[in-house]
């Protein structure tokens, strides 16, 4: 019998000491460890190349994703960089037109020095995607829902075209995590998370997370790892730990909430746009909810422009106003001058991000009271 992604949260999370029966991991504050032969060392040596509390949670997330090796990071970005910098000089990558400002940074302004090249498509464009492989293509990028406007890709669809094409898949699952969607298993060969987001989920610590299933592109990414040393500390890898156990429980809420907010926002006449994957309003609703468990607990709204948004952020109470997502506290976010601010406006015009646009990661307040003050807010425009 398999355990239900509820139950594997909790199973993957926890490690009984074999001599003390504590039953949550300690947090192995060592650089280095004792070897007891000169010519054969122990399964750790030096803490970048591996260390006792982020092994666990790299098997752990391993796990959870359905894949056979997990590699943690100090950062969402330390990740996604570190994933695609298995590629080598030469190289191709297709890459969805609306991903994260900083993957959109990261691919324009430093892997060119590297020579790998990157061109977008609409993911959602099949056709699209298939003209833009060349003979040196070796990954698609995508991001599903993307990074703000929420678009979604067919995973499998796109797998399947890509790897008729000997192009590997790696896949952003930052907003969906795998209590909501697993891509490996819709045939991706790559997930990254900015595990800074929902799987810590308190806002309190900065990591990255790459899983694959595949034996020789988890030694690419291990030798990137390694070699780079961009690693997730052991007192973070603990703090994710901790936040992955209630993963489960924290989406539920969050998502329900989202849900709700979404169809409020919808009937707004104030609201000109709503992205959301879990209404049935949302062009691709149906692959999104073939793929994923529900629409998610992010929800982005166009209010018009600039000034609306000044007035309804004077005027919201309960969401902070910050960069970042996925926090047990409601976060408000301006696109234009955070997460996509490395973009230009033309870019960010093409993308959808427009000056009015804002997202909504729903945190845990009572949903009831969240619409009261977005309600209130929306007023003053």
């Amino acid at each position: 019998m398999t355990d239900s992604i509820q139950t594997q949260l909790i199973q993957a999370t926890t490690q009984i000491d074999p001599t003390t029966g504590a039953i949550v991991a300690p947090v192995h504050h060592t650089s280095t460890y004792h070897q007891t032969s000169v010519s054969e060392f122990g399964k750790f040596d030096y803490s970048r190349s591996g260390n006792p509390t982020r092994e666990l949670l790299e098997t752990a997330i391993a796990e959870l994703e359905h894949g056979t090796r997990g590699f943690a990071f100090s950062s969402g970005m330390a990740a996604i960089s570190a994933a695609l910098l298995t590629l080598s000089h030469g190289d191709h990558i297709v890459i969805a037109q609306d991903v994260y400002g900083g993957t959109f940074r990261f691919v324009t302004q430093h892997l060119p020095r590297y020579g790998i090249t990157t061109t977008f498509v609409d993911p959602q464009d099949l056709d699209a995607v298939v003209a833009a492989f060349a003979p040196h293509t070796k990954v698609l990028y995508l991001e599903t829902p993307s990074n703000p406007t929420l678009s979604v890709t067919d995973i499998s669809a796109a797998a399947e075209l890509a790897h008729q094409h000997k192009v590997k898949v790696f896949v952003d699952n930052t907003f969906m995590t795998p209590y909501l969607q697993q891509p490996l298993l819709l045939g991706a060969d790559l997930v990254v998370h900015s595990a800074t987001k929902f799987l810590g989920g308190h806002s309190d610590l900065l990591a990255g997370l790459v899983v694959t299933n595949e034996a020789k592109l988890g030694e690419q990414v291990y030798n990137v790892q390694n070699s780079f040393g961009a690693v997730l500390s052991p007192a973070d890898s603990w703090l994710l730990l901790r936040g992955i156990k209630t993963l489960g429980a924290r989406l539920d809420v969050e998502t329900a909430s989202a849900e709700k907010i979404a169809n409020y926002l919808i009937s707004h006449k104030k609201v000109t746009h709503v992205y959301y994957p879990g209404l049935a309003t949302h062009p691709l609703s149906h692959i999104h909810l073939t793929q994923s468990k529900n629409g998610g607990a992010i929800v982005s709204f166009d209010i018009g422009g600039e000034e609306q948004v000044k007035i309804l952020h004077r005027h919201l109470r309960l969401p902070v106003f910050s960069v970042s997502l996925g926090g047990v506290e409601s976060i408000l976010s301006y696109p234009r001058t955070m997460s996509h601010a490395a973009m230009s406006t033309t870019d960010r015009e093409e993308r959808g991000i427009t000056d009015g646009l804002l997202r909504l990661s729903v945190g845990l307040e009572n949903v009831d009271d969240l619409i009261a003050d977005l309600d209130n807010a929306l007023s003053y425009l």
